[in-house]
Parts: C-alpha cells; structure tokens; sequence
C-alpha cells in the first residue's frame, strides 16, 4: 500500500457539550461518517478513537476499517495508529473536520510524494493582535506569513514515526510541529476556509448548512 489514513476521533467533546460531537447526526448520518466517507477509496483507515464510542463507531462501520483505542492525549492517540500503519505515507486527519474535500485529499497525497511532510493551511484572514493577560493589546501581528493549520497532514511514514519515537510523553497538538521541532522542513499544502473543525454548537450549525447546499 502506499497511502493509508489515521483519523483521529480520540476526544472527549468537553468543550461542544454532554453528547461526543462526532456522533451528532446530520440528514441521518453521524459527523464521522461525512469525514470517513471521504478517504473511502484508501485502502487502510484507522480510526483511533475514544474508548466509550467505539462500540458505536463498531456497529456504524462494520467492516474494512480497523477502530482502535486511542490514547490521552491527540499525540499518543496517533501513535497508537501509526503501529498499525503498513504503507509508504500517511495522511492524519481530524474526525471532526466532515467538510474536508477529495480536491485537497488528491492535493496532499501528491504533495507528501515529493516533499515528505506536508500540511493543509488557509492563509489568515483577520487582523491578529497580541494581548497581555490583563487584555491590555501589545501589539499588532504583520498576517502576511500567517496561515491556519487543518488537516489532513501528511508524512512519509517512516519519518513521522522516528518523530513520535524521540518525542515520546510530549504534548504536541499537530504532527507537523514535531517534525518542526527536530529541525525537519514542513510544507504547506492550500486548503479550503470551508473545512472547519466541528468544535462547538456554532459550528454544526454551519457545517449542516454546507452538507446541505
């Protein structure tokens, strides 16, 4: 194989509310469905999730993708699915990013083959201040190198691995930052300012509303 994909559903949905985000429904089918049913055509899905929806994420799923536990925290859970990953490059995509298209999926698979590590980004939007802790603005932040990190990311596997490997017990919030960190070189790959990541109410509403136009 030369592409798989490891979709992290390994969170707690503390932040959106009582019910785990990536099993609200919209038009009858869960969150996880509209992410996973974009990387259908790869022939390796590990889905590493939260212990207490994998027996749900079981019945939906019932075959071809192996669902696994995932770990405490997102770095430990895409260990966990990269000791499952056989092939040559992986892409890591957040369960919670449905919206995510198979224009930029084809983008990073032809991207990671000749630059090894590559990540989605949109370029920022909004003016960005620096603010102390009492809200007081310290400054203005020049935008024109500054982009929002999605996902999916992508790696050669064997790269990626040698990274979680000497990193072992961090914290890192995206795999790309830890090949950052070692000195490797990351590239960006232009996404879309539609794949948003489903965090609170706000954005199921918004995310339903592009599903159903």
């Amino acid at each position: 194989m030369e592409f798989s994909v490891i979709i992290t559903a390994g969170g707690t949905s503390s932040r959106y509310g009582k019910k785990n985000k990536l099993l609200e429904k919209i038009n009858g089918k869960t969150v996880i469905e509209y992410t996973v049913e974009q990387f259908l055509d790869f022939k390796e899905i590990i889905i590493c999730a939260n212990e207490d929806i994998i027996p749900k994420l079981k019945k939906i799923f019932k075959s071809g993708i192996k669902i696994i536990k995932g770990g405490q925290t997102r770095q430990e859970s895409v260990y966990n699915g990269l000791q499952e990953c056989k092939s040559k490059y992986v892409l890591i995509h957040d369960a919670a990013r449905p919206l995510i298209s198979k224009k930029i999926i084809q983008k990073v698979k032809n991207e990671v083959k000749k630059k090894n590590a590559v990540t989605v980004a949109v370029k920022t939007i909004d003016t960005i201040k620096k603010v102390d802790k009492n809200g007081k603005i310290l400054s203005t932040v020049d935008r024109s190198d500054l982009y929002n990190i999605q996902t999916p990311q992508a790696f050669r596997s064997d790269l990626i691995n040698k990274a979680h490997e000497k990193l072992v017990g961090k914290n890192f919030t995206d795999d790309a930052g830890m090949l950052e960190s070692l000195g490797y070189k990351v590239f960006v790959v232009d996404g879309e300012y539609k794949n948003i990541k489903l965090t609170t109410k706000d954005d199921l509403y918004l995310i339903k509303s592009y599903l159903e136009n």
